[in-house]
């Protein structure tokens, strides 16, 4: 049995979009599935997410545990990789990003996210796999789409998944139930 915790979105809730048949496909399947409310979704604050994911995260092994971010929940997960002790604690077994974010996009409410940059070669060693999920049109990263998934694929070694289409998995307001590329993925790092 495995543990994935999926990190949601800036202005979502667990209860939305793709993340509750995710979780339903992965309890089915006998693995525990955390989907955490993080603070104020709407008005985030960047210490108090990461403190959130990291007390959802503390008492499960991390070898076992698949981190999934959706969007800002994405750039959330980097943090917490880039703050865990893989010395003591370990690798995470892996990491899926869902229309994430290597650096700023622009919204300045969400500035303090990216402040300093990443420190990229922690944040490869605390996780054993990465898989990227994005879309080509994807509004948020806009022209910048290749420039954020090649950072990914270049800093942690990931692998890409790229669509066409599907947008910031969803686009606001729009709602999206299911999202299958990202269970395989999941899979993928859970090697079934």
């Amino acid at each position: 049995m495995s543990t994935i915790v999926v990190n949601h979105g800036y202005a979502m809730a667990p209860a939305e979009n793709w993340y509750p048949h995710l979780a339903g496909q992965f309890r089915a399947a006998g693995d525990e599935v955390r989907l955490p409310q993080l603070p104020d979704p709407a008005n985030p604050v960047a210490a108090e997410w990461l403190t959130a994911l990291q007390k959802e995260v503390r008492d499960s092994a991390a070898a076992d545990t698949v981190l999934v971010g959706h969007s800002l929940g994405g750039v959330n997960v980097l943090r917490l990789l880039q703050a865990h002790d893989t010395e003591t604690e370990g690798q995470f077994a892996g990491v899926v990003l869902v229309a994430s974010m290597a650096g700023e996009v622009g919204y300045d409410a969400l500035a303090a996210f990216f402040e300093g940059g990443f420190d990229w070669p922690r944040i490869r060693a605390a996780a054993r796999h990465f898989r990227i999920l994005h879309a080509a049109d994807d509004p948020v990263t806009g022209a910048a789409t290749p420039d954020h998934i090649m950072k990914f694929v270049t800093e942690l070694d990931a692998t890409a998944t790229v669509t066409a289409t599907g947008g910031h998995f969803p686009t606001t307001p729009d709602t999206r139930t299911e999202l299958p590329e990202a269970e395989r993925l999941v899979r993928e790092v859970l090697g079934r």
